[in-house]
């Protein structure tokens, strides 16, 4: 009986899209027949209108920096993101790279990489710890990319997952434990919705040269594994491709462009996020999709995000998680955190929002790092400053290798990252938006956003007039994105008769020392002295507390 209520439930939040695409096949209508995880009850149930009364809780509203370590066997080979769909490509970068390294991806597929990452160096533990000291409130790990293959022990994807195949290790289960032994709330990344279309490459052949007409490995079956190392596996459990393939590739599920995901595909997927969040209780659950998974072909997305939502409040006597989504709609963003890739928003948002970037590419590329292509330090703390002034969070991705290490001149990023944190992270963690976010040539030429996100390194560089605003309380914080080389730092926002800040300004601190600073105040602006400078790694983002 209950289960036919929640079928009734499900009906009347199912999208006509979604009712078109499976008419004439509702075997979801039979309750005999679902084989579905079960939603936890409670006040939030699997539609728009319901989600959009969530909150986002106040612990990652404070957190402000998260660290995230975006890695699985698309890092062993080292060459970038994407590689599970680029080899398959022919002619592309990836798929010369493959054949030089590897051979022809109809001999040597993805599901043979995966084979080869053994993730021998992997130690969560030394890498957690290491995010903590650079200043990080939380920490996020990949749960499966989409290359469909689970990093933890998967009930749903009982092949192809870490514990296995490949390291024959339960890597998130790894994450967690060291997030949880450093204080850090957890979050999990899933991505792998898209394999459906993301994957349709592994299906195709060369056209032209000795290998055109030959089936790349995406047409193998579990029979075609006699004798190999993968015997009794079947590559289309990961390859997931048992459909017509699509007309073009889009990353939104456009009607009549992508092939319509199979309700059995939906239904894996959602019972894969289920079993991922029931085992691993994340804070955070961060889905690289448009909206939320499957939408608006399947209602998966929006079953997942209810049961997250009522088991955290079960558990924790309040809602304590979080679920980030891209390209929002102003109601969408009052339902979830929406999540910018690669940029940020232009002005203080209402809600909370979050950004997510990365110092070199999301999977590990050896190219960047031998071509010094890392973001640097001081790119790090200016952009986190700069989202946190209009109530963002920074969720930063530090790659990994394939052997589960990071490299030298990644670690000494993140090292120059905690420098600053630790004499100026007051200025970061729990503070609000001001009344502006900031003032400067910087925000004059900003670039608009794009699909996701995309507009990071657009705009003009930082300079020192450019400041960014935080409060806390009866303190308001100005950061100057650079150093004024006379020492004296103006600014113009609390000028004598700014509309801004009309009480009288008792006296401007330097926050890494609590010194006192010497100021002036008049038409032009709030005009303070700086101390001498100290060293690179502090300069390129100076904080003063102002206290009236």
């Amino acid at each position: 009986m209950e289960r036919r209520k929640l079928i009734k439930g499900l009906l009347a939040a199912t999208p006509a899209l979604l009712l078109k695409n499976y008419a004439g096949a509702m075997p979801f209508l039979d309750v005999k027949n679902l084989k579905i995880e079960p939603l936890t009850d409670g006040p939030f149930k699997p539609t728009w209108e319901s989600l959009e009364n969530y909150k986002t809780p106040d612990w990652f509203r404070d957190a402000k920096f998260g660290m995230w370590a975006h890695w699985g066997p698309q890092c062993q080979p080292e060459h970038g993101d994407w590689y599970a769909r680029g080899m398959y490509e022919e002619g592309s970068s990836h798929y010369l790279y493959h054949l030089k390294k590897y051979g022809h991806p109809s001999k040597f597929g993805f599901k043979d990489v995966i084979n080869e990452w053994k993730a021998e160096k992997w130690d969560p533990e030394e890498l957690v710890s290491l995010y903590k000291n650079a200043g990080a409130q939380y920490f996020m790990a990949l749960a499966n990319h989409h290359d469909n293959f689970d990093l933890y022990d998967s009930k749903y994807q009982k092949q192809w997952n870490s514990v296995k195949v490949g390291p024959k290790k339960d890597l998130i289960g790894g994450w967690a434990k060291a997030a949880k032994n450093n204080g850090l709330p957890f979050g999990v990344s899933v991505h792998a919705s898209h394999a459906w279309m993301w994957y349709e490459p592994a299906q195709r052949s060369d056209k032209k040269g000795e290998w055109a007409g030959v089936p790349y490995d995406g047409k193998l079956t579990k029979a075609d594994g006699k004798g190999k190392w993968w015997e009794g596996l079947d590559p289309q459990e990961l390859y997931a491709q048992n459909h017509e393939l699509s007309k073009d590739y889009n990353w939104e599920w456009k009607e009549g462009v992508i092939t319509t995901p199979s309700k059995d595909y939906c239904d894996k997927f959602y019972n894969r996020t289920i079993d991922l969040i029931n085992k691993y209780n994340p804070d955070v659950v961060y889905f690289d999709d448009s909206q939320l998974p499957l939408w608006p072909v399947s209602d998966a997305g929006l079953r997942i995000a209810a049961h997250l939502y009522n088991k955290s409040i079960k558990e924790h006597g309040e809602l304590r998680a979080v679920i980030n989504g891209k390209i929002l709609d102003e109601s969408q963003r009052k339902a979830m955190v929406w999540d910018i890739e690669r940029g940020q928003a232009n002005e203080i948002q209402p809600l909370p929002w979050q950004t997510d970037t990365c110092i070199g590419g999301w999977h590990y590329d050896r190219g960047l790092y031998e071509n010094n292509g890392y973001k640097s330090s001081k790119t790090v703390i200016q952009t986190l400053i700069d989202i946190v002034s209009k109530n963002g969070n920074l969720m930063l991705n530090v790659p990994v290798r394939g052997d589960g290490s990071i490299d030298e001149k990644e670690r000494k990023i993140v090292v120059e990252i905690g420098v600053w944190m630790k004499v100026n992270s007051e200025s970061i963690y729990a503070t609000r938006p001001w009344k502006i976010f900031g003032e400067g040539p910087a925000q004059q030429a900003s670039a608009a956003l794009s699909a996701q996100g995309f507009n990071e390194g657009k705009g003009k560089p930082f300079t020192h007039e450019d400041i960014r605003f935080a409060t806390k309380g009866d303190v308001l914080y100005a950061t100057a994105l650079g150093w004024p080389e006379d020492g004296k730092l103006v600014i113009k926002s609390l000028a004598k008769d700014s509309e801004h800040f009309q009480k009288e300004i008792q006296k401007v601190e330097w926050l890494p020392t609590k010194q006192s600073l010497s100021f002036e105040r008049n038409e032009n602006g709030l005009i303070v002295s700086l101390p001498g400078k100290t060293s690179d790694e502090l300069s390129y983002a100076n904080v003063i507390r102002i206290l009236s």
